[in-house]
């Protein structure tokens, strides 16, 4: 019997045959959830010049206490092109441009205007530049703005298009085929005999890697024979993962193994220390890495946050693709652990998180109830209520 693999050791093992994709160059605006494969250097200055942080008055210092007269406007969009002198002032929005001469803004709510006559009747701005944005506060041409593996968010799109870039190097998709097995699975739901439960993890495994840059693809059921297994690895031409369900334990009908070795695949590992998800297998074909999960929904479910989603995120060049544990504090006690590191489901409360009574490996309904994965160390002790404990949010894929 293969010996079982830490955590951290099966995680470094499965990242380093990752092999990085082909780079591609897309519109900025559909680069939502890629990662980046070069640096993202800015195009332009931000802002290209100063400009108001507040609805008010510009001014010229360094005398800020009036009075002035008031020789024009500028708005956001359409600046005063005049120049303002001592004892003027313009009118500003927030976000338009300072007029030449003008170096303070001196909020409205501080000053009365009668007609074009303006005084102050409030506190100067201290120091006189406070409410103004200046030129290249939040970068300057040819900055380096995000590394290369930086995930590009919503804010992270934004950047990047306020840089002035049009075009952001990525890596392409990932192909990822998804094959369900076993005897006992059922195509149809509503057609689920006794015997039988419905095929939902390619469903599941197919929804948390639409999440990120990928082509699922999903074959099955297929029935637990070594022959019809080859053929589905078989039809997965064209694809940079293979993930399975199912077939990778022990059991006289877990023909995984079997199967792989008539296909001409290589098994890197077998068997992973934690729970649930022992019976993790990972092989390599060529330049397809085949990810053999278990077929419980929850062990399935848990291991694709510990290994399929950060193999994706390498395959598209992300600088840190393991999930991030935060630390979070108990609402109830938590029993002494077992011999392997355990991962405990665990939703939400206003006082913190709370463990799932229901842990066992298909237990769908307290999966969806669960917000979080609370991380045991193997004979971990008992824990009361208001510890500290690491938990991954499972919400988002782990991504803190």
């Amino acid at each position: 019997m293969s010996a079982l693999l830490q955590l951290e050791e099966a995680q470094t093992r499965l990242l380093a045959l990752a092999h990085p994709l082909p780079i591609e160059r897309v519109d900025t605006r559909s680069a939502l959830g890629r990662y980046l494969a070069e640096p993202l250097k800015a195009h332009r200055t931000q802002p290209a010049a100063d400009m108001s942080a507040m609805d008010g008055y510009a001014v010229s210092g360094p005398d800020l206490s009036g009075p002035w007269t008031v020789i024009g406007e500028s708005a956001a969009g359409h600046p005063f092109c005049g120049h303002v002198g001592q004892g003027q002032a313009v009118r500003i929005s927030t976000g338009a441009l300072l007029p030449a001469g003008s170096d303070a803004v001196i909020v409205q709510e501080d000053v009365t205007r009668t007609g074009d006559s303006l005084t102050l009747h409030g506190t100067p701005p201290s120091p006189p530049g406070k409410h103004v944005r200046k030129k290249g506060k939040d970068f300057q041409t040819d900055a380096v703005l995000l590394d290369k593996g930086a995930y590009i968010g919503a804010a992270q799109l934004a950047l990047a298009i306020s840089a002035g870039q049009t075009h952001l190097a990525v890596r392409r998709e990932v192909r990822v085929a998804i094959i369900d097995s076993g005897d006992e699975l059922a195509a149809e739901p509503d057609c689920c005999a006794p015997h039988q439960i419905p095929a939902s993890n390619g469903a599941m495994l197919a929804a948390l890697v639409a999440a990120l840059p990928c082509r699922p693809d999903y074959h099955g059921p297929v029935p637990d024979k070594v022959a019809d297994i080859v053929a589905a690895l078989d039809a997965t031409s064209g694809v940079d993962i293979i993930v399975t369900t199912g077939g990778a334990s022990v059991g006289d009908h877990d023909l995984l193994r079997p199967a792989l070795e008539q296909w001409g695949a290589s098994l890197d590992f077998w068997k992973v220390a934690i729970k649930p998800g022992k019976p993790l297998l990972v092989a390599t074909k060529a330049d397809k890495i085949v990810l053999g999960l278990p077929g419980n929904p929850v062990s399935s479910y848990v291991t694709a946050l510990l290994f399929l989603l950060p193999l994706i995120r390498a395959m598209l060049g992300a600088a840190d693709p393991l999930p991030k544990a935060l630390t979070m504090r108990l609402s109830a006690p938590v029993a002494a652990g077992g011999d392997r590191r355990e991962f405990l489901r665990a939703r939400m409360t206003a006082d913190g998180l709370q463990v799932l009574t229901q842990q066992d490996s298909g237990a769908l309904a307290a999966l969806s109830a669960a917000s979080a994965i609370i991380d045991r160390p193997a004979h971990a002790p008992a824990l009361p209520a208001g510890a500290d404990v690491p938990a991954i949010l499972i919400g988002n894929g782990g991504i803190a």
